[in-house]
């Protein structure tokens, strides 16, 4: 902040450094990256891409790839500490904290961070009291979780539509100057790819997309008795594919493959614990049926209505709680018994509540007008250049030694 500071009081046409900081599983890439493309295709700004591990930031790089933008620099944290604790705990992401000591010092460089998660902004508490935090959300679900209150700390958040608007206003979380609805960036990122054929035999296909959370998802008490019905069921094409976070941990994901190998080894089961194909759409766009509990990825299936029925494994009491809107959109069930013929009447009900799910989409999603990541660039391009003719001083940053090594990969 200091530096960058310094240089606009020098040239004022000095470009704005943000940084665009992946502090969490795979999928948060390609809920910020639609927006790091459009900001650096602006000259006003000197965009950076920062993530813990390889395969963030080559991700981050084909998307940029793809869409003709060679301006980025990929910026990879690494250290022995990073590394040591990593290895220790057995995990394929960096434990959040550590990651935030190991990049602290870089970060505190630039004019403004980009971040779709919430633990960042612990970096205002160690020196980046003046650094812009802006939030692009990930995802557009419904659970209590996505409006936590500390979204309320961002300088600037991205919506996707009218139904974050409500909530979050509702709870304080946002203010009048400091959002804006743009829409939902990562559809601008997978509406052109083609979905490959996982198959051999043209049948309905389900995802089946359980929630980590051992608390609200079907997975631990239902899990693989699902996958088994389908596995002995020649009416359906399954797709295991449990949201990322659930098998972050290499070990449990390599217990698990273990467990369900039997079932994967089926021409048709298809099984996905934590590939970029279970976070880039490219399951919700194949999919003939979902079957879940409380994943966002829900509206990411019905942004073209088709079939859905979910699994209430956690005796929730749903009806009427803003938490569970996305449970009206088809039917619910206490447990998974005969699963099959349970997916059999949600495609032939479908009619009921197709309506429903065309209501929740307009409700969650903002189509008005460009592109959503157009818009979101040009929301956040006005919002930082109406703030850089506030900061007229330098202002000192402190420096703290937390021992990181950071590797700059440039094209």
């Amino acid at each position: 902040m200091l530096q960058g500071a310094i240089e606009r009081l020098a040239d004022p046409a000095a470009p704005q450094k943000l940084c665009f900081f992946f502090n969490a599983q795979l999928h948060h890439v390609l809920h910020a990256m639609p927006l790091a493309i459009e900001l650096a295709r602006d000259p006003r700004f000197a965009v950076d891409v920062m993530a813990m591990t390889a395969e963030h930031i080559a991700m981050a790089r084909d998307i940029a790839r793809r869409h003709g933008v060679s301006t980025i620099r990929f910026v990879q944290v690494e250290g022995g500490m990073l590394s040591a604790f990593t290895r220790l705990v057995g995990v394929v992401t960096p434990p959040k904290l550590i990651a935030l000591a190991a990049a602290r010092s870089r970060l505190a460089a630039y004019d403004a961070i980009v971040v779709p998660e919430r633990t960042s902004l612990l970096l205002r508490h160690v020196g980046l009291r003046r650094t812009c935090f802006i939030h692009t959300c990930h995802g557009a679900g419904d659970r209590a979780v996505g409006y936590d209150r500390r979204i309320r700390q961002f300088d600037f958040v991205l919506l996707a539509g009218e139904k974050q608007r409500c909530r979050m206003l509702d709870k304080g979380l946002i203010r009048e100057g400091h959002y804006a609805i743009v829409g939902y960036g990562k559809f601008d990122l997978t509406a052109d790819r083609a979905p490959a054929r996982l198959f051999p035999q043209d049948r309905p296909v389900v995802l089946y997309n359980p929630h980590f959370s051992r608390k609200l998802s079907s997975w631990p008490q239902m899990g693989l008795d699902v996958v088994r019905q389908f596995a002995e069921d020649d009416r359906f094409n399954l797709i295991v594919a449990p949201h990322i976070r659930m098998y972050d941990g290499c070990r449990r994901r390599e217990r698990m493959e273990r467990q369900l190998e039997e079932f994967a080894r089926l021409p048709h089961v298809h099984v996905d614990l934590g590939s970029a194909s279970s976070v880039d759409m490219s399951y919700t766009r194949m999919a003939s049926v979902y079957l879940g509990d409380v994943s966002s990825q829900i509206y990411e299936f019905v942004v073209r209505p088709r079939p859905c029925l979910f699994l209430n494994a956690h005796g929730a009491n749903w009806q009427g709680n803003p938490s569970y809107r996305h449970w009206q959109y088809g039917p619910v069930h206490e447990d998974c018994e005969d699963i099959a013929d349970k997916v059999a009447h949600a495609i032939a009900s479908h009619g009921i509540y197709a309506p429903v799910q065309l209501q929740g989409l307009q409700d969650t999603f903002d189509t008005d007008g460009p592109r959503a990541s157009e818009r979101a660039g040009r929301a956040v391009a006005d919002f930082l250049t109406s703030r850089a003719r506030w900061t007229t001083k330098a202002r000192p940053v402190t420096s703290y030694g937390f021992g990181r090594r950071s590797a700059l990969v440039h094209e």
